[in-house]
């Protein structure tokens, strides 16, 4: 399968675009990835070259031999969290036209299994996973009862019963179930018309009872339960966020792993999770955002951490 890879970034998030991007060329991606930002260019992408080939705005990176960053300059009113599904269609049909599927990664995922296995996935429908809990949310919930007045006023049916939440940190879709990216991206406008969601925050202030709390998840939660594109699902292990996974990790939460200190946090009761020793094994090439001393200091302060974790946590 001809894929590409995408992701929305800014501020110090550029950290985690390393990481990423370090991670998938180390489990073999080699292609085009397509960061969308905010802000300026990271320091380490300061030979990006403008390339009016894709498109105006866009500056391309040559990582290594076969593997490339394209940095799209953004100008939305959508926090970018919420700028997901329109981001993948707009790729599609323009700088990414040519290929087949395209896989979006939050900035703060590392992947750790062979790329091949990700093209497979997405062939089997649209790739997903479940959020921390699997079988948490089943179709008489009443969220789901809630989500379903959304749909209705979108023209639209449940097409399947779920049972789980879905996590949007990671979404992969082949060319032909690019309904889905549409449904989503509808549903979030339904939310902002009807709903009172404003697109440029992260959630709502209301609490957790209100439809669209979570702003882009909800949205994808209701897409997934309408769109009548096939779905492949995996539960939350997929992401790291229970133990057993072996496909990505996923830093949810703050600080991010690269804010984090791990010494600090553990005295705090919160020992180095499975993403950030993910994250710290994939910084050292071939984007190298941080210097050699630094990236090993920080997993050896992870490893003491963990070690010094098993004894303080029963004190």
């Amino acid at each position: 399968m001809n894929s590409a890879v995408c992701t929305l970034f800014e501020k110090h998030y550029h950290y985690g675009v390393a990481g990423l991007v370090n991670s998938l060329y180390n489990h073999g991606y080699r292609g085009e990835i397509y960061a969308g930002y905010q802000g300026s260019l990271p320091f380490w992408a300061v030979n990006a070259k403008e390339n009016l080939l894709l498109g105006k705005g866009i500056r391309s990176l040559e990582i290594t031999t076969g593997l490339n960053i394209n940095f799209i300059l953004l100008d939305t009113k959508y926090h970018l969290t919420n700028y997901k599904p329109n981001f993948m269609l707009q790729l599609l049909a323009g700088p990414a036209k040519g290929y087949e599927a395209m896989a979006y990664f939050d900035p703060d995922i590392t992947i750790k299994c062979k790329w091949s296995f990700f093209e497979t996935w997405i062939s089997c429908g649209v790739a997903l996973v479940h959020e921390i809990t699997a079988n948490d949310m089943p179709p008489s919930h009443p969220l789901r009862k809630e989500w379903e007045k959304v749909i209705n006023m979108s023209q639209r049916k449940i097409s399947r019963e779920l049972y789980s939440y879905i996590n949007a940190g990671f979404c992969g879709v082949s060319r032909q179930n690019l309904e889905f990216l549409q449904v989503w991206q509808e549903i979030f406008e339904i939310g902002t018309k009807f709903f009172n969601l404003t697109s440029d925050q992260l959630t709502h202030q209301n609490d957790r009872s209100y439809a669209f709390y979570a702003h882009d998840q909800d949205a994808i939660n209701i897409a997934a339960m309408c769109s009548q594109s096939p779905l492949s699902e995996m539960g939350p292990e997929g992401m790291d966020l229970v133990h057993g996974g072996w496909v990505m990790s996923h830093a949810i939460g703050s600080p991010k792993p690269w804010k984090k200190n791990f010494i600090l946090s553990m005295l705090k009761g919160s020992s180095p999770s499975l993403a950030d020793r993910v994250y710290w094994v994939n910084v050292s090439g071939p984007i190298k955002c941080f210097s050699s001393i630094k990236t090993n200091f920080k997993n050896i302060t992870i490893l003491f951490a963990s070690f010094l974790g098993r004894f303080y946590s029963k004190y």
